[in-house]
């Protein structure tokens, strides 16, 4: 049976209350972590499939697909050892989309600030925006 729940704020006995719409617009719509050189989702919600293109180039696709291709993504990623990430770039000459992300994930060894594409054993990504 399917139901339908409508309310502009939310009540906690204890902790207060907030407005519905901050959860649906402010909530994350998908997340995830990985270890890149798997590759294989360690956790993940709305996600249904990771393309492996080459070292360091991911495709994630979402099970639900966002409502645009204007969404945000904040990442974050590292390997084990001395082994320290530089940054992780998106899209870069890739068209981003509604139901997939394209990214690059890059560092430098040891301290070194010459970056190269590799797989991390320790990627996490959280996107918010509009579901279609």
């Amino acid at each position: 049976m399917a139901g339908t729940i409508v309310a502009d704020t939310l009540t906690h006995s204890t902790a207060g209350s907030i407005a519905t719409n901050y959860v649906v617009d402010g909530s994350a719509k998908a997340w995830f972590s990985m270890n890149e050189a798997t590759p294989v989702f360690n956790d993940s919600f709305n996600f249904t499939s990771i393309t492996d293109n080459a070292t360091g180039d991911k495709t994630v696709s979402f099970t639900s697909s966002m409502g645009n291709a204007n969404y945000s993504v904040s990442q974050s990623n590292a390997n084990s050892g001395t082994d320290y990430t530089r940054g992780t770039g998106g899209a870069y000459d890739h068209t981003v989309s509604a139901s997939s992300y394209r990214y690059y994930s890059c560092g430098g060894s040891s301290g070194s600030s010459n970056g190269y594409l590799r797989d991390d054993t320790r990627m996490k990504q959280i996107y918010i925006g509009d579901l279609a």
